[in-house]
């Protein structure tokens, strides 16, 4: 055989491994939304006390609106939810989780597609999920089951739909209750597959659905948000896409890095030392942020709930060195993995219906900590980003609400904004 042929011949075989599955295999799953799951029973109001009065006469919460009755369980009835991706992918997989589930939870249909607008899809997009090969699942009290994947050309920061059809009585199904999508629940019936149908009502949660996978590449990977309500967006206007991890997932993409996903496992009213609106930060710490596949940074800013709380008549204060050694066990954990870890100064929240001077030292003293330790990889000033010049323990006007502890979509953004995207190994454009 002469030379000629040999290298032809080794021309055609690279060529062929380059249209093989092997070209694939440096791809992975890394997680495009993740929302952690909570019990129904749990309260999900972030620490949003109900309207009382406050130094000056202000309210500190509007009076809350009145709404449907929460759901406690589903029977013979779809759900579909809407999820805002981060990056985008060539394949995806979705996770289902029965994590609070008192008795098996049936799963008759599941599937997947891309939104069109309100509860249609886009009808050639629909894929119908199996799992383990099977059309159905049956997922076991405290578990979770991944899809099979799917091929459907996910695309980065858009609406995904996730159907799902429950034929028998799931009982108190776990959620994660600040959605700030809407979600469309059926009467009765398999609604799955349909291209749209009239919902019986509506919700503002998440019911059973806890993670979307997209295949990406070798390079990709994952910023987890983990945090409370700030974190999870509670008072950003439903259906936009402003709480700030959003925000920040448009900004990568914006940069160029179209690599780095942004999942956002804030919960509503969750405290560090103590369960509150799910278990305490530290307990769902493995499960929400070392699970996540393909993560690479974890950003945390949680606290808030533990100083306020704490600080009522009749509760032990708590203070800025129980918050920092919880803190600690967090990075050591994180770092232990590999993960690179950025800490998050605690918002103004001066005039909010649990402030309290002693509660003001701690939240300074954890900043301060946050702003000078040497353990983190990098920290962000989100304090420094929304707090009044003028009155630093309080919001800038304009980016609050009336609670004077959540920021707007105004404030979202500005936290967003602050971020040193150079944190990530983005270079500037």
């Amino acid at each position: 055989m002469n030379t000629r042929i040999i290298r032809i011949m080794g021309i055609w075989a690279l060529a062929s491994l380059a249209l093989s599955p092997l070209a694939f295999a440096q791809e992975h799953w890394v997680a495009t939304w993740a929302a952690s799951p909570i019990a129904t029973n749990i309260a999900a109001a972030p620490a949003k006390p109900v309207a009382t009065p406050v130094a000056g006469g202000a309210p500190a919460a509007a009076p809350a609106k009145p709404g449907p009755a929460p759901l406690r369980s589903f029977n013979n009835q779809t759900i579909r939810m809407v999820v805002n991706t981060s990056i985008g992918g060539r394949s995806v997989r979705v996770e289902l989780a029965n994590t609070f589930g008192t008795d098996r939870l049936k799963i008759g249909s599941a599937h997947i597609a891309l939104r069109d607008h309100d509860s249609a899809i886009v009808p050639a997009s629909d894929r119908k999920l199996t799992f383990s090969g099977l059309d159905s699942a049956t997922i076991p009290p405290g578990a979770s089951m991944i899809s099979d994947p799917v091929d459907l050309s996910v695309p980065a920061v858009g609406n995904l739909v996730v159907s799902v059809y429950i034929p028998g009585d799931s009982g108190p199904p776990t959620q994660h209750a600040t959605g700030l999508h809407t979600t469309y629940i059926s009467s009765d019936g398999d609604f799955t597959g349909q291209p749209d149908f009239t919902p019986a009502r509506t919700s503002n949660s998440w019911y059973f659905l806890s993670g979307v996978e997209v295949l990406a590449p070798a390079d990709a990977g994952v910023i987890v948000a983990f945090g409370d309500s700030i974190t999870d967006g509670a008072t950003s206007t439903n259906d936009a896409d402003a709480a700030w991890p959003s925000a920040l997932a448009r900004r990568l993409q914006a940069a160029g890095a179209t690599n780095l996903a942004v999942v956002n496992e804030g919960i509503s009213g969750n405290r560090v030392l103590a369960d509150g609106a799910g278990v305490s930060a530290l307990a769902r710490f493995e499960r929400d942020v070392l699970a996540q596949p393909g993560i690479k940074y974890l950003i945390f800013m949680e606290a808030i709930n533990d100083i306020g709380i704490t600080s009522r008549a009749g509760a032990i204060p708590v203070t800025a060195e129980e918050i920092i050694a919880i803190y600690k066990q967090m990075i050591a954990r994180a770092h232990m993995h590999g993960i690179k870890v950025i800490g998050a100064t605690l918002t103004p929240y001066e005039g909010a219906a649990y402030y309290s001077e002693p509660g003001e030292v701690v939240r300074t003293a954890v900043n301060q900590w946050i702003r000078k330790t040497d353990l983190l990889d990098g920290a962000l000033d989100f304090d420094g980003a929304t707090r009044d010049p003028e009155h630093p323990g309080k919001f800038r006007p304009g980016f609050n609400i009336r609670d004077n502890l959540h920021p707007n979509d105004a404030g979202y953004k500005a936290m967003a904004d602050s971020i040193d995207l150079s944190l990530f190994g983005v270079k500037k454009r």
